[in-house]
């Protein structure tokens, strides 16, 4: 089935000033691709940690093959609001993020302030219930709520990080699986006019079907970088990454502000940059099944 690309911009306001000297580099101009949706490949996850749940990598987005030179890469990292000190290292990585913010965390006000500050792309890394039993950490989504309760928590949290452009899921692989409750969330996402991130922390995440189905704008990931956190692990994980962009011309990665990830992000990305790989926000690989 054909797929297009949406492209997706929304203004936000300029918030206070912090006391970061380094700027966000300019994000490249946004291109139009042809997207086609190709079979599921072999599992290549490693086993998640507790901040991400097992499950398979989706269906790659296959936007072109050939050289190093136009495989789009986006790096989405989860589970920030704790503190701002965990921007400063990828900021310093010197390409385009995507931060996923936790809308009830420590220092979310602050995380989001200087986000802002820099216009970087913001995502509600949104809380909801997984199948082990583990705390998905306060405000999160659970199964036996009712369609309202879960209504209100989602506004709720949106209002906790103002200016996200888009939402994904923090664990979540319970709620995820759940087609009626994904329907009244992302309802309100659909709503907002906001895109949604499936982080696929299950196999039986039904997210990026269901939010393509009410036209919201989706992708998935296709690869956890740090399920396990030993740096060759992850050194291993980010190869992949690349693997997938070079031979389908765009790939997506979840991780988070873990001090072997951000070692290894400081050691990789400068050589993948050298080497022709573009780095993008995840909403320029947004896709809507179905377009022309």
């Amino acid at each position: 089935m054909g797929a297009g690309v949406l492209y997706f911009y929304l203004q936000r306001p300029a918030p206070p000033r912090s006391s970061f000297a380094a700027e966000t580099p300019a994000a490249p101009r946004r291109q139009a691709i042809a997207v086609k949706d190709p079979e599921r490949p072999r599992l290549g996850d490693a086993v998640p940690s507790d901040h991400v749940e097992p499950g398979p990598e989706p269906k790659p987005m296959t936007v072109s093959t050939g050289p190093v030179h136009g495989a789009r890469v986006a790096l989405v990292i989860d589970d920030l609001g704790g503190s701002v000190d965990d921007l400063r290292p990828l900021v310093s990585l010197g390409v385009p993020v995507t931060y996923a913010v936790l809308p009830f965390e420590a220092e979310t006000p602050q995380v989001v302030a200087e986000l802002r500050r820099r216009n970087a792309e913001i995502l509600l890394h949104l809380p909801m219930e997984p199948k082990n039993g583990a705390n998905p950490g306060p405000g999160a989504l659970l199964q036996r709520m009712t369609d309202d309760e879960l209504r209100q928590r989602t506004i709720a949290a949106l209002r906790a990080v103002p200016g996200a452009v888009g939402v994904n899921n923090h664990m979540g692989s319970l709620l995820s699986s759940e087609e009626g409750p994904m329907n009244t969330v992302l309802g309100v996402i659909a709503e907002r006019r906001l895109f949604f991130l499936d982080s696929r922390t299950s196999a039986e995440s039904v997210g990026y079907r269901v939010a393509t189905g009410l036209g919201i704008p989706a992708a998935e990931r296709q690869v956890f970088l740090d399920g396990d956190p030993a740096p060759e692990a992850i050194r291993t994980q980010f190869q992949h990454l690349l693997d997938l962009a070079r031979s389908r011309g765009a790939a997506i990665a979840i991780g988070h502000p873990h001090p072997s990830t951000l070692a290894v992000l400081a050691s990789e990305v400068p050589k993948a940059k050298a080497a022709g790989y573009d780095f993008v926000p995840v909403s320029y690989l947004l896709m809507r099944p179905g377009g022309e």
